[in-house]
């Protein structure tokens, strides 16, 4: 029987008076005033936020002049907070911009939830997972995949700023949080310090038999250059009429999603392009990495630029568009493979407008 709603019950009065036999050994059946347990479409209480890069910059600049980056896990981190959630940007992850002083280091420590850096700003910083280096530049696109050791070290001469996505809380709503400081600020470096790249970085060939060493992913490292001129290639094609010209990040091996938990893309939207609507379980990040724009999500539009970000909840038709003569590109996170996974993704297509 659905106890999908309480509205009419015939038995609400024996309802009510059995919940306090039933409290006191645990146990409660399904009262007329309780929400619904099943509702005939996705309902989130995510909001639909736009953060403008403007803003974002002023906010960055006080707490990088005021918060100090301390040892054992603390970082100087902006988070993007929905107000329509009790934790996080998403139902499933948060996103933080973390702020990165030259001479800094962000101590070693590793933990169960899933990371990724988008680095939004800046040169000079290193990061090392799981003893493997790799510089840290505008544009890259950086894995710390659960249980790898990772820090940050920065040697440039001027703030770095990254976006830092955590798939927390997903991993807090299974109750599988798990952290583990590193017994030094900084961890060892491997024999092979870019052995991930070497062996997979050319997005081409892979070294026959040769072991992998992060089963989640054996390539922690995606250059801005090479992702770019994907995404540029891919756009001399026709648009997608829901998404104009969208590229994953895959892992070599299996050639699914990057990261388990965690789905990414970059997004080009081409000059006057307008993309048809679409919704799909599943919720969204978008910053946006160059150009500006509109997007509608349920009854809001948000006009974009450079250095914003756009969150859409799941089930909430949302379409971009481009009435400018330049083209944008958008770097999405989304949380897609865990609905996939789990056989939840569901996708409607608004119909494409006749010219």
């Amino acid at each position: 029987m659905s106890e999908a709603t309480g509205a009419g019950m015939a038995d609400a009065q024996a309802r009510r008076q059995l919940a306090g036999d039933l409290e006191r050994h645990h146990c409660r059946v399904h009262q007329p005033d309780d929400p619904p347990l099943f509702t005939s479409t996705p309902c989130s209480s995510m909001m639909a936020l736009h953060w403008r890069g403007a803003e974002l910059a002023s906010l960055l600049d006080r707490i990088g002049a005021s918060l100090k980056l301390e040892a054992g896990g603390n970082r100087r981190t902006l988070r993007l907070a929905n107000p329509g959630l009790p934790y996080g940007t998403t139902p499933t992850f948060w996103a933080s911009i973390q702020v990165i002083l030259p001479g800094e280091i962000a101590t070693a420590h590793r933990h169960a939830a899933t990371a990724l850096r988008f680095i939004m700003q800046g040169t000079g910083a290193h990061t090392t997972v799981d003893g493997e280096r790799y510089a840290m530049n505008e544009g890259d696109f950086v894995l710390t995949p659960a249980r790898t050791w990772h820090d940050h070290e920065h040697r440039g001469d001027k703030p770095m700023i990254w976006l830092d996505v955590l798939d927390i809380s997903l991993v807090r709503s299974l109750h599988a949080t798990f952290f583990e400081g590193y017994p030094a600020g900084l961890q060892d470096l491997a024999d092979e310090p870019h052995r991930s790249w070497q062996q997979f970085g050319s997005g081409l060939m892979r070294r026959a038999r040769s072991p992998w060493h992060n089963p989640v992913n054996p390539l922690l490292v995606y250059p801005a250059a090479q992702a770019m001129a994907a995404l540029e290639a891919a756009a001399a094609l026709p648009p997608d009429p829901h998404g104009d010209t969208e590229m994953e990040y895959q892992n070599p091996l299996t050639g699914g999603p990057a990261l388990p938990t965690i789905g990414t893309q970059l997004q080009r939207i081409r000059p006057g392009g307008r993309c048809a609507a679409r919704r799909h379980t599943g919720s969204l990040l978008n910053y946006v990495v160059s150009g500006r724009g509109s997007t509608v999500v349920g009854d809001h539009e948000f006009h974009w630029e450079a250095g914003d970000f756009i969150a859409i909840p799941p089930w909430t038709w949302y379409a971009h568009a481009n009435p400018h003569a330049e083209p944008a590109t958008l770097f999405q996170v989304n949380d897609l493979p865990v609905l996939r996974a789990l056989g939840l993704y569901r996708e409607e297509l608004a119909p494409i407008p006749s010219n």
